[in-house]
């Protein structure tokens, strides 16, 4: 059964076609298909922990979308606030690394029914009713200018409902440079609205137009202590620190900061990695969990957990639950029998 708190996650899915194992793209004439999206990922991700997550999106009519609401709601996911219509849904190509050879994506989404959506096609009054956080990522924006009036006009009917606004900065500079030279003004909109906001010192860079000396931990700080400055209703900044070693090991660190403290986990060596998309969404489900809870050194532990068990799962969506998130915490690696 769900627990207490309810998520919802607004954004656009996506169609992932990947080469099988570590093939090269069509070095083998089939493909893997799995379903995904930076907020779907999260959904899930909160649903298999026990959370009441749902997903606000639009889904093409026909079996596309079908298999798309399918594949949430045997994940747990409430399907209730995602809209239907004629158009496409958007791809996505991954050909996975290997050893040295980095993993490559290739976006086919241009014109899909969610980016060619606008802020009417959405009942924000509705969908945030009974909700405690909203959660959205700068993939949404980024996609054009109506996507980003979609993404401010969800983003103020939450705070107007009492609803805290989590928003995972996803910066992503191809997207943005095919329609605006000035993203810094739109993401500077949306986190004025954001109470959670999931970034490194490189994003709030970029908000601020400001570099950031120190290293580590230390420059995380100073950065996170002035977006604090200039974003009052700011009161949670989560990140994650990685070291690729190459394609099938990495570490990984998170930490957490609020305006008077911090919470820093310890770093993570991963080997013999499967599948590292969904990652970062995996850890923003982790530490909405614990804040959803008010633990705040909970959720940079979970969140960190998650992403880390994360890298073992095929597809985009993180399907560990609170048992396997409990045992890895304490350490335990054996076969659990």
């Amino acid at each position: 059964m769900p627990e207490t708190g309810r998520i919802i996650c607004f954004g656009e899915m996506l169609l992932r076609l990947s080469s099988p194992g570590r093939e090269r793209m069509f070095q083998v004439p089939h493909l893997d298909a799995h379903f995904g999206g930076a907020e779907a990922n999260v959904a899930v991700g909160l649903a298999r922990m026990g959370v009441d997550s749902a997903v606000a999106t639009r889904l093409p009519t026909g079996p596309i979308g079908d298999g798309a609401l399918e594949a949430l709601r045997r994940n747990g996911v409430d399907v209730g606030g995602i809209g239907r219509g004629d158009g496409r849904m958007g791809l996505y190509y991954l050909a996975a690394g290997a050893g040295l050879r980095a993993a490559s994506i290739v976006y086919d989404r241009a014109g899909s029914l969610f980016e060619t959506s606008t802020p009417a096609d959405f009942d924000w009054p509705r969908l945030v009713a009974g909700a405690d956080w909203l959660h959205m990522s700068g993939i949404t924006p980024a996609l054009g200018p109506a996507a980003a009036q979609m993404a401010l006009a969800a983003a103020r009917a939450a705070k107007a409902a009492g609803v805290a606004v989590s928003f995972d900065g996803n910066y992503r500079a191809r997207l943005w440079e095919r329609w605006t030279d000035d993203p810094r003004s739109i993401l500077g909109e949306l986190v004025g609205e954001t109470d959670l906001l999931f970034g490194n010192h490189r994003d709030i860079s970029l908000l601020l137009e400001a570099p950031f000396a120190g290293d580590g931990p230390e420059r995380r700080r100073i950065a996170a202590s002035a977006a604090f400055d200039v974003f009052p209703g700011l009161r949670w900044i989560a990140s994650t620190a990685r070291h690729v070693v190459d394609a099938e090991h990495n570490r990984m660190s998170a930490r957490l900061d609020s305006p008077e403290r911090e919470w820093q986990a310890e770093e993570i060596a991963i080997g013999g990695i499967v599948d590292r998309i969904g990652t970062g969404d995996a850890f923003a489900a982790g530490v909405l969990h614990g804040l959803l809870r008010d633990d705040p050194a909970a959720a940079v532990e979970t969140g960190l957990a998650l992403a880390v068990l994360k890298h073992y799962t095929p597809g985009d969506f993180s399907l560990s639950g609170p048992a396997e998130v409990s045992a890895f915490l304490s350490g335990e690696r054996d076969v659990r029998r």
